[in-house]
């Protein structure tokens, strides 16, 4: 959470009295002080590092086998410099199984169940039937959410083609969405200025006029028909030749799966069909949800001229949580258990990420920088009991201070 003055501190940034925080004690500069100052339209919690000047955002490649890092000259960029090379060498004596070939498995054996699913469908009986939902709606988060996410960070293939390929295929074709606009939106703004107020903040995840618990419990049911909504209404912002193969594949990816509910899963009302395609499409859309705002709403956010270098923004801004079957092999490793080690190394796939785990957070622990974890049902209650806080008004902004 955004911290304010008297908040208890943590070393580490574990959780204190139930919350997320931490202000890292940078080697040989003693604890950071705190400065608050009032901003527009919310307060200022000092953790400004004077001196400190915003940096280019970076963006996919931080870590490419075959390509070395780049040398920084001030201590901060030195610490990236020195995590990038430890990771390196990991990803160097990685085998393409290691760094792509387990990711595009699980993939494929979505696929592979796909039939499976469908043909449960045909049941007249009530376990087989759900077991047909519960496939198909897990096949299709991993397709739409795991697929998509590493399709738009070039992570499934090192070919420039293919990744274009895929990127069509996974987000346009199985998600409904547009990939230039879910590429700017997602790599080039929330990766390259992570919880920095009016760009990477998550404040898209926020609809304020909805209570907690409608947004909570009732809204991610809707998703399935809002994401082909907010796509239609982003075509504007791209070329006519895009938005045509948007159209395309969106509408390509909901007539194959109202077909085939139709002539393998044997419906015989159009609106039944539509009702599974909902169902199945919403099936996992409340984590999915509670996800995307866990990990980043409620840690320091900064103000864009004042925002960290990236090792600091990445330690302070993001939040791993515990590994779950179900979540880890449907949404991946990168959103869920290893979601700070993707924010510092984006390129890389979910395998990779929880390959070099272990090396992240020794690191950060051993440079005193935070390394938020929290559990999902501790982030949830923190959310219903501070929904308003969080999720309505203006978050407070962060500065470091004290940093030479």
């Amino acid at each position: 959470m955004p911290l304010e003055d008297g908040d208890p501190l943590s070393p580490g940034g574990r959780q204190v009295n139930g919350e997320v925080s931490g202000v890292p004690s940078l080697p040989g500069m003693g604890e950071p002080s705190l400065r608050g100052t009032t901003a527009p339209g919310g307060s200022r919690t000092g953790v400004m590092a004077k001196g400190w000047e915003p940096e280019p955002a970076l963006g996919d490649g931080d870590v490419t086998p075959g390509r070395p890092p780049q040398r920084g000259r001030q201590p901060e960029e030195a610490l990236m410099t020195e995590l990038s090379e430890l990771v390196q060498k990991v990803v160097k004596s990685s085998s393409w199984w290691e760094r792509h070939g387990m990711d595009i498995s699980i993939l494929a054996c979505s696929f592979l169940l796909l039939p499976a699913g469908f043909l449960c469908l045909r049941s007249a009986q009530a376990i087989p039937f759900l077991a047909g939902v519960l496939t198909l709606g897990v096949v299709h988060h991993t397709l739409t959410v795991k697929g998509s996410h590493l399709a738009s960070h070039n992570a499934l293939t090192e070919s420039k083609s293919w990744s274009k390929v895929w990127a069509i295929f996974f987000i346009e074709l199985c998600s409904a969405f547009t990939v230039e606009q879910a590429t700017y939106n997602h790599v080039k703004i929330h990766h390259g200025y992570t919880n920095v107020i009016g760009l990477g903040d998550s404040s898209t995840w926020k609809l304020p006029f909805l209570n907690r618990y409608v947004y909570m419990f009732i809204a991610p049911l809707a998703v399935p028909i809002l994401t082909p909504l907010v796509a239609l209404d982003l075509l504007r912002n791209v070329e006519w030749k895009a938005a045509l193969r948007t159209l395309c594949c969106m509408f390509l990816g909901f007539y194959c799966h109202y077909w085939l509910l139709f002539h393998v899963s044997g419906f015989q009302s159009p609106w039944s069909a539509l009702l599974c395609m909902l169902v199945t499409r919403s099936l996992l859309a409340h984590p999915y949800i509670h996800v995307n705002i866990f990990q980043h709403i409620g840690l320091p956010m900064f103000a864009a001229d004042r925002k960290p270098k990236r090792i600091h923004l990445m330690s302070l801004g993001v939040l791993n949580l515990p590994r779950n079957p179900l979540l880890d092999w449907c949404f991946g490793h990168s959103l869920i258990s290893c979601h700070v080690e993707h924010h510092l190394f984006p390129s890389l796939s979910d395998n990779m990420c929880l390959k070099i785990k272990p090396i992240v957070s020794q690191y950060l622990k051993q440079k005193k920088l935070p390394y938020n974890e929290d559990t999902y049902s501790s982030r949830l209650w923190l959310f219903l009991q501070r929904y308003e806080e969080l999720m309505v008004h203006a978050p407070p902004i962060t500065e470091l201070v004290g940093i030479q």
